[in-house]
């Protein structure tokens, strides 16, 4: 089998880079060019004929880009790769846009993950590689084609683990009930980490119309170390709300998990307050919105390049994401 060729737009060349160093590949060259009227190009400077692709585009806005000016770089790149003959085409989106609009909450709502997938097949795409989406169950349903979805719970066990006082108590935090199986695969693995038993409990929230209204914490947090794990901070506000009801049940630190740190609005102020002591997540989303003081005292970052590396490696030899993801 002949080896994949590996592409990373403008945007994600570092994450790139790191992937394809962990592969043992070059990144392929590729052309982007800008013209006057803010139209844009992009092409494949190596043939691609008959060949498995990989196209990494992690799809966050910045102060450079948009979401969308990515999103649609990554379509009209995708697009010519198939143009090109490509054999089967991968887009590899480390932070999937419009995901957290996967059901209609208001009358005539969109449902916006379902779009940016037919949007990603109209351009002739195979397979759809992600980290962490809001409902992994509603990203599945989205696609006709192939989603494959990749989570952060190995790699936070294992910093995590490393936090825990000897016998001390911990606990495991979901902010809300939509996020029950992400923070219960959380923690089954830190309970294989610590070879013990760990608690889940449960935050009650109602969000309508942007407003969030926090209610009960149902479980026991304990007097110990108390994880909140959410798969995106936004502002922040939720995992502030969580934090506050664990130290009122009398947890002594607490620390959130997300795979991707967006930190808009005035997530600087709540990361920096009290209510949290750490805050993990992944690269998937390089944090440049928190001020340089705040991430050092702060910040966390747990890379998941090895995993979107290997992830694509079995991808391309037939290997078990399955296995990787329980490895």
């Amino acid at each position: 089998m002949t080896d994949p060729v590996l592409f990373a737009l403008n945007a994600s060349q570092e994450f790139g880079l790191g992937v394809a160093r962990e592969i043992g590949l070059p990144l392929a060259d590729h052309e982007e060019r800008e013209f006057d009227d803010g139209e844009h190009k992009a092409r494949p400077l190596v043939t691609v004929r008959n060949r498995d692709v990989y196209v990494i585009q992690s799809l966050y806005g910045d102060d450079r880009q948009s979401v969308n000016d990515k999103l649609c770089r990554l379509l009209f790149f995708l697009g010519a790769l198939r143009d090109a003959a490509a054999a089967r085409v991968t887009a590899v989106l480390p932070y999937l846009c419009y995901a957290r609009k996967d059901i209609r909450t208001q009358t005539r709502d969109p449902i916006t993950t379902r779009y940016v997938a037919t949007l990603l097949e109209a351009v002739g795409v195979q397979r759809v590689a992600t980290l962490e989406v809001h409902n992994i169950g509603a990203y599945q349903n989205a696609f006709r084609c192939g989603a494959e979805h990749l989570h952060t719970a190995g790699l936070f066990a294992g910093h995590i683990a490393a936090m825990v006082p000897r016998d001390g108590p911990v606990c495991v935090v979901s902010p809300d009930t939509g996020g029950v199986k992400r923070a219960e695969r959380l923690r089954q693995r830190l309970m294989r980490a610590l070879d013990r038993e760990v608690p889940l409990a449960v935050m009650e929230k109602a969000r309508g119309k942007g407003v969030l209204t926090p209610g009960r914490l149902i479980g026991e947090v304990g007097d110990g170390l108390a994880i909140v794990v959410d798969d995106m901070i936004g502002t922040g506000g939720t995992l502030a709300a969580a934090a506050r009801a664990c130290r009122a049940q009398g947890a002594r630190r607490v620390v959130a998990a997300a795979a991707h740190g967006l930190f808009v609005g005035n997530a600087a102020a709540v990361i920096g307050g009290g209510e949290l002591d750490q805050v993990l997540v992944t690269d998937t989303v390089p944090p440049f919105r928190l001020p340089p003081d705040v991430a050092a005292a702060r910040l966390g970052i747990v890379s998941v390049v090895t995993l979107f590396a290997e992830a694509i490696r079995r991808m391309h030899d037939g290997g078990s994401l399955v296995e990787l993801l329980e490895d």
